[in-house]
């Protein structure tokens, strides 16, 4: 989403400021056009030179720099976002009160565009009523703030409020901030991902080859383009998505009936998992020994989640469905998609080299209801939930 767009980072005076540099280099590789703003205090932990080099383009540091007239105003107009990181509770506080006396808070006080602070100071600093009031207020007039966490600070190892938040999670609530708002934002989104497991025997389970990257790939970007996110996710060793609320799960079952609650209240659901088709009917309480021999078990067939959610559905909401295929894919899917009613149906073929189980790539079809087809070529997950989320925005337009 950065591609050709303008970013302001601006950067006070804190130890923090060396993860700056990294949020400077994301964004750049990215391919925003960044333009970094030191305080004098900022410069005093990481200099000019560090920031040119990251982002190519020359660091602004006050407002009596030749070339520079009017850009306190011009930068915090044009930007698709002003992000502070880290904001000092100085900064934080000026900015509260609308001083405008370096170039930093002139633009802040001056700009229209969205704005996002990220807090860091020492955990004392932070608990204090003015510093709280002071991020309240800002809230209030629309900022966005993210962080701070509690981690180890300046002073010691110890655990305490006020670390900066590392810049993996910056960036995410910076493309959220960021991003123009479009149909999803405000809408409430839930993604299923990864696999089940069925009980063998106290040991043992069945299960499927399913890491859940698609569907954490789809949570994160429903996330950033403003959705509120529930993902129920199956036993994986993904981290959580920045800004998802989580829910866990282990069986198709259990699967069900979190699908089931939290439809209702849901505009879209996006039923990217993969649970297991079949369960052990008689699942033992004792761990079956190898020594007993050949072992034989009878398999009996889950419910199908999205046949049994049916009645759930709220009327207007948008249902995506997956079909992980191992031949005549497209038909096999475009069946699918009418069985179950579906709006939108993900299709892909798991022996296809580079698409398919654990993986960070996949080649796709999109079919939906009205009759398109979209055939994606391979890319990356992020890209084809991206691709997946266009089609859910324009049948929500629809």
């Amino acid at each position: 989403m950065w591609a050709g767009r303008r970013v302001v980072l601006g950067v006070s005076g804190g130890i923090a400021c060396y993860k700056s540099c990294t949020i400077a280099r994301r964004l750049t590789e990215a391919g925003a056009q960044v333009d970094v703003i030191l305080t004098r205090g900022a410069a005093e932990f990481v200099g000019r030179p560090t920031f040119e080099a990251l982002t190519g383009r020359p660091v602004i540091g006050s407002l009596w720099e030749p070339g520079t007239a009017l850009s306190h105003v011009r930068l915090g107009q044009d930007a698709a976002l002003v992000l502070v990181a880290p904001a000092t509770a100085h900064l934080i506080a000026r900015m509260t009160q609308g001083v405008a006396d370096d170039f930093l808070t002139t633009l802040l006080l001056a700009a229209t565009s969205p704005v996002l602070l990220a807090p860091a100071m020492n955990d004392e600093m932070y608990a204090h009523p003015q510093t709280q009031a002071n991020l309240t207020r800002l809230r209030a007039r629309g900022v966005n703030v993210v962080g701070p966490e509690t981690g180890a600070l300046a002073e010691g190892p110890s655990e305490r409020p006020g670390r900066m938040s590392e810049p993996e999670t910056i960036l995410a609530h910076a493309a959220r901030a960021g991003r123009t708002k479009g149909p999803l934002a405000g809408r409430r989104v839930v993604v299923s991902a990864g696999p089940t497991r069925e009980s063998i025997d106290p040991i043992r389970v069945v299960t499927n080859r399913s890491s859940g990257k698609m569907g954490y790939r789809v949570a994160e970007a429903a996330w950033e383009r403003g959705a509120d996110v529930v993902l129920i996710a199956g036993p994986t060793a993904l981290p959580p998505p920045v800004g998802v609320r989580v829910l866990r799960v282990e069986t198709t079952k259990q699967l069900e009936e979190s699908v089931r609650t939290e439809l209702s209240g849901a505009d879209v659901l996006v039923m990217a998992a993969a649970p297991a088709d079949f369960r052990p009917s008689e699942p033992s309480n004792q761990k079956r020994a190898r020594s007993d021999g050949v072992l034989t078990m009878a398999m009996e067939p889950t419910d199908d989640i999205l046949s049994a959610t049916r009645a759930q559905r709220r009327p207007g909401s948008i249902m995506v469905g997956f079909a992980l295929e191992t031949g005549d894919a497209l038909a096999k899917g475009r069946a699918k998609l009418e069985r179950k009613e579906l709006d939108l149906i993900v299709i892909n073929d798991a022996l296809e080299p580079g698409a398919g189980f654990d993986v960070d790539t996949n080649r796709v079809v999109l079919l939906d209801r009205q009759g398109a087809e979209r055939v994606l070529p391979l890319q990356s997950k992020r890209e084809v939930a991206e691709a997946i989320l266009d089609a859910v925005e324009r049948a929500l337009d629809r």
